[in-house]
Formats: structure tokens, C-alpha cells, sequence
């Protein structure tokens, strides 16, 4: 998970962001807060850890490429700050921003992707329980690699809503564009939820193998957590909102 993840700001290949991340520089850090929302403002990496306790969670993360592993996380629920900085009622969606400094990230020299990096939930996605801002992993804080010092961790959707080194979140009326559906929209929606029924034009998602096994397994919906998020969608025809 350390030496082997998708950090595009650091280089393409997996290896890349253990092998280049050590020009980030996470202290200091802030984090800006915008759109809809009682008080916009500008939070310091040390104040945001100050109010909520941390604690450890261990979900089963899944990626594109169809392996899975599971992780222990170390963070607080997203909701939480959520609640904390009091969204208006005409915020929808929330949208996340990485860091764009390509002397720090110098993969955003690259025109691979449109930078910087964005990701965004629906508002009730965000404030889901599972929905975690993480700060460690394995008991310690975050590497670099993996997105030092704050990313988000969203159990039921692929690997790619896990945006890193995050510096702005802002509360919008309307769906943000999100990197990854402006750079390829027709393999990569908004929601992001694993759909095993649901193929990727390149390759099938209907079993995966996890990170240390040979044998492949069925994907699950929601990766195994339809029971707690299933309802979120009610009504929704998960093949148009992949």
C-alpha cells in the first residue's frame, strides 16, 4: 500500500509516488473552506486534528485495476467536520481540491491529467459514517505517497474518490466536475460505486483478487458494503450513474 499506489502528481507507474513524494512538504499546511457555508475560512492542519479524536477503522478498499486489499485507516468521520462548519441549506455537493504546487508535485508538469487533481461527493455521501477524512494508515501518519497530511477515504466507491493532500473543500449548489469524469467520461462517472454488473470498457469488474491471494472472488456491490449505503441510491438507474 506504501510502495505500490496511484499518485499522479508524483509519476504514472505505482512505484512512482514512494520514489518521488519526498519533495512534499506537508507542515504547514491548510486547509481553505468556501462555497456554501455559514463561514468560510482557512483551517491549519494542527487545529482540525485538535477537535475531533482519531480513530481506527479497517475497511476493504478496492481499486479500478480490480484488486482489493484491506487497510487500517486513521482518521475521523467526514461528517463531523461537516456538521462543524455549518453548510447552508442549498449545499448539495461537496468538492475536494489536491494540492497544485508542480515544484512539490512535479507529476503536474505532465498534461496527463487537468490539474489540480478534484473529487467530490453528494452531501449525504459525505456525511455518511463511513466517510473518512484519514490521517494515517498502519498506525502511523501518512507518507507522502499516500497523500500526506489529509485524504479522503470512501470504502464503497473505487480507488480513484480517494483524493490525497487535499487544500480546499467547497460546498457547492450544483454537481462538481471531477477529474477523472472530465479526463475520461466514459469509463470513469460521478458516483463511483462498485457495480460488479457494471464493466469498465477495458476490462470486467465482476471479480477481483485481493492484494497477497492468487484466486479471484466475485465483486461485491458497494464492495461489500451495500447494507449500510445501498439506500443512498434508491431510485437511481446505476448503470447511467456509474
Amino acid at each position: 500500500m506504501t510502495t505500490y499506489n496511484n499518485f499522479y502528481e508524483f509519476g504514472l507507474d505505482k512505484s512512482d509516488p514512494a520514489e518521488n513524494a519526498h519533495t512534499l512538504q506537508p507542515r504547514p499546511w491548510t486547509i481553505n473552506v468556501e462555497g456554501e457555508v455559514a463561514q468560510p475560512r482557512t483551517i491549519a492542519i494542527e487545529d482540525l486534528l485538535s477537535w475531533f479524536p482519531l480513530e481506527e477503522r479497517v475497511y476493504r478498499m478496492r481499486c479500478v485495476e480490480a484488486w482489493s486489499m484491506v487497510i487500517p485507516w486513521l482518521g475521523f468521520p467526514l461528517g463531523d467536520l461537516i456538521k462543524r462548519l455549518e453548510p447552508t441549506g442549498d449545499a448539495q455537493f461537496v468538492e475536494f481540491t489536491t494540492l497544485m504546487d508542480p515544484i512539490q508535485m512535479p507529476g503536474e508538469r505532465s498534461p496527463v491529467l487537468e490539474w489540480p487533481y478534484v473529487e467530490a461527493l453528494r452531501l449525504d455521501e459525505a456525511m455518511h459514517p463511513l466517510t473518512l477524512f484519514a490521517v494515517g494508515l498502519y498506525g502511523k501518519m501518512l507518507p507522502n505517497q499516500n497523500g500526506a497530511p489529509l485524504r479522503l477515504v470512501v470504502p464503497w466507491k473505487y480507488g480513484f474518490k480517494g483524493i490525497k493532500s487535499i487544500v480546499n473543500i467547497n460546498f457547492t449548489r450544483t454537481q462538481p466536475k471531477n477529474t477523472w469524469a472530465i479526463a475520461a467520461p466514459t469509463e470513469y462517472g460521478f458516483y463511483a460505486n462498485v457495480n460488479p454488473k457494471v464493466n469498465h470498457p477495458r476490462w470486467s469488474q465482476a471479480t477481483e483478487r485481493r492484494i497477497g491471494e492468487f484466486q479471484r472472488r466475485d465483486t461485491l456491490p458497494f464492495n461489500g458494503y451495500a447494507d449500510q449505503v445501498a439506500y443512498l441510491y434508491d431510485g437511481m438507474d446505476l448503470r447511467k450513474n456509474f
